[in-house]
């Protein structure tokens, strides 16, 4: 069962953007203040829709100067359209200013229509990020890179030690392994063609059986999970603003066409990996997954619900009251006016 709990945001409240970040501020000093161990955010271009934030470290830059202690994460930064040494020195720079506080996800990103702005085919994206991850490692770890004598300044070498990779595969679960970052799973998958029933966890369970499997003797697993989760106090309050949220969204439509119309309200939650409802709700669906058993990290989000913020505000605080402690998380009462 987790041992961590996070708050991820793709930082899209319904709201300009000058404000969607402050709330989205909020909502990580909330996640503080709750205990929680860790907040995420996610990267994505020129889409404001299903993401609105491309410059992940530069708002964890403000998050850190406005929290103490919780941990703070990318989830993920796309590599292939990023040059690395950059996202080295800016990594670096933030986990000093943060005092250690970072923790870098990266991925090879999903999303086609993004990658000509960077003068990156989409289809070459697997062999670029190899590429870059490479000079990522190296400058982090103060080596020279690319050929040249040049090092980082200033290096960061702990930064190896909080890198994860996001992956829907088995094979780079094994890469993720064999070189000891932690696995990041997402909060759900497309379903093969002709098993379009398969559950969430049967499909995440061999990526994470591949990623143990070659995890080197005595190193730590690190395995985050994502998952939708909406709680509220009233499960037709919950349901409500649910249906609205997926009948309403891009991801539900592309996931399942005009089924988005008819399905129940439940059986399209269920269908899109969300879990809706009161704590008892949540607690009853989540104890369904077996992969999630096998986290050493719950990341939760509100996507594709995205609620009001009060909303998000109180699913955050019945989440840490009522539902991960029932999962095995113990809150974290560091006293923050020590």
């Amino acid at each position: 069962m987790p041992e961590q709990l996070g708050f991820f945001t793709r930082v899209l409240d319904d709201a300009p953007p000058t404000e969607r970040y402050r709330l989205a501020l909020e909502q990580i000093r909330h996640a503080e203040a709750l205990g929680y161990d860790s907040a995420w955010v996610a990267q994505h271009h020129f889409d404001g829709d299903e993401g609105g934030l491309p410059s992940p470290l530069v708002f964890l830059a403000r998050a850190a100067a406005r929290t103490e202690r919780i941990r703070l994460g990318t989830g993920v930064v796309t590599l292939p359209l990023e040059d690395p040494i950059r996202v080295a020195e800016d990594a670096s720079v933030l986990d000093l200013l943060s005092e250690g506080r970072l923790e870098v996800g990266i991925g090879s990103g999903g999303t086609p229509s993004t990658f000509p702005s960077f003068g990156v085919e989409f289809t070459e994206r697997r062999e670029v990020f190899a590429r870059k991850r490479e000079a990522l490692l190296a400058a982090l770890a103060g080596e020279a890179f690319d050929g040249t004598p040049n090092r980082l300044h200033p290096a960061r070498p702990e930064l190896l030690e909080r890198l994860w990779f996001a992956t829907f595969s088995s094979p780079l679960a094994v890469t993720a392994a064999e070189r000891g970052d932690g696995l990041m799973l997402s909060r759900t998958q497309p379903r093969p063609a002709e098993a379009p029933d398969t559950t969430l966890w049967d499909i995440q369970n061999p990526i994470i059986d591949a990623y143990l499997d070659h995890l080197a003797p005595g190193a730590a697993p690190r395995i985050s999970v994502a998952r939708t989760l909406f709680v509220a106090d009233d499960r037709q309050e919950a349901l409500r603003l649910a249906e609205h949220g997926y009948r309403n969204t891009r991801f539900a439509r592309s996931t399942l066409g005009d089924e988005v119309d008819r399905l129940p309200v439940e059986e399209l939650l269920a269908r899109l990996d969300a879990h809706v409802g009161t704590p008892e709700d949540v607690l009853e669906s989540l104890s369904r997954d077996t992969a999630l058993r096998r986290a050493t990290h719950l990341s939760f989000q509100v996507h594709s619900v995205d609620p009001p913020h009060e909303y998000v505000l109180r699913s955050m605080e019945l989440i840490a009251t009522r539902v991960a402690p029932e999962l095995g998380w113990t809150r974290n009462d560091i006293d923050l006016g020590a």
